[in-house]
């Protein structure tokens, strides 16, 4: 990945756009398939939305395409990627949402109520790697490559990389991997847990997007308001101790149980149907 700020002002943008995922927006309209997150008259279009159709109606699409900066995190690609998340946030009719990179060989999200899938072509160095990791899940071509590189910069993740790492393949595998600054292929990836899925690249050069799309047809039939707070109820037990997160999984059960999906689930089972979810 290819950064064009100082580290100061890119380690802010990192930071302003992380909090941004993780706090609620006041809900932009909805955009249509292809259109873009509001850029101003004079920005390009750096973050897309794209809302499958067909099968696939459900999951949106998140496209990173700013060519010149290989999607480093510049003041219009944040902007407009704080737009997308509060466009997704509100929407209900999206179940599963994948993030991908238009830039071809570089991936550079998310804090969001529904799953989230990375999908990995490229490289993802860095803060690139950072955002990945704030994603639920991640796919991986075995040709990509993946690292938090700062300590090779005179600097450390300043954008959650450092607290996200550890959680996702351990402490000691964490502090190798960040204090050595090395990278690592899609293999070694799968191998540690960094990411849930590895394929072998295509000729097309987007064989992870092609499995992350899979991945997110398979969560596609699930009841959404289950997944998302079973999503809710694994985010935050986590971070507390085990009594307090199974406090925390009988209040998102308790929301699951007045739902019509929980009724059609029950419904279905006893009539030996698939469920139709409709997300109330």
């Amino acid at each position: 990945m290819t950064f064009v700020r100082s580290p100061l002002v890119r380690s802010c943008a990192r930071l302003r756009l992380l909090r941004a995922l993780g706090t609620r927006s006041v809900p932009t309209p909805c955009c249509a398939r292809g259109s873009h997150a509001r850029a101003r008259p004079s920005e390009a279009a750096e973050v897309e939305l794209s809302r499958l159709e067909g099968g696939d109606a459900g999951i949106a699409e998140v496209l990173m395409s700013r060519q010149r900066a290989r999607n480093s995190l510049g003041k219009a690609f944040v902007s407009q990627m704080r737009e997308a998340v509060a466009t997704l946030r509100h929407d209900s009719a999206v179940r599963v949402v994948v993030v991908r990179s238009t830039v071809p060989g570089v991936f550079c999200a998310a804090f969001l109520p529904m799953p989230t899938i990375a999908a990995l072509d490229g490289f993802a160095l860095g803060g690139g790697l950072e955002l990945a990791l704030a994603c639920d899940l991640r796919t991986a071509a075995s040709t990509a490559q993946m690292g938090l590189i700062e300590t090779t910069r005179g600097l450390l993740p300043g954008a959650g990389g450092s607290q996200r790492l550890p959680r996702q393949v351990g402490f000691a595998v964490a502090k190798e991997l960040i204090f050595t600054g090395q990278r690592v292929g899609g293999e070694r990836a799968l191998q540690l847990g960094l990411v849930n899925r590895m394929v072998e690249q295509n000729e097309a050069g987007d064989a992870a997007y092609r499995e992350a799309l899979q991945l997110a047809r398979e969560i596609l039939p699930q009841a959404p308001i289950a997944v998302r707070m079973a999503k809710e109820a694994m985010n935050r037990g986590i971070e507390v101790d085990i009594s307090t997160g199974m406090a925390i999984e009988g209040m998102c059960y308790a929301r699951v149980i007045p739902t019509r999906d929980r009724q059609e689930g029950m419904a279905a089972f006893i009539e030996k149907r698939p469920a139709r979810y409709t997300g109330e």
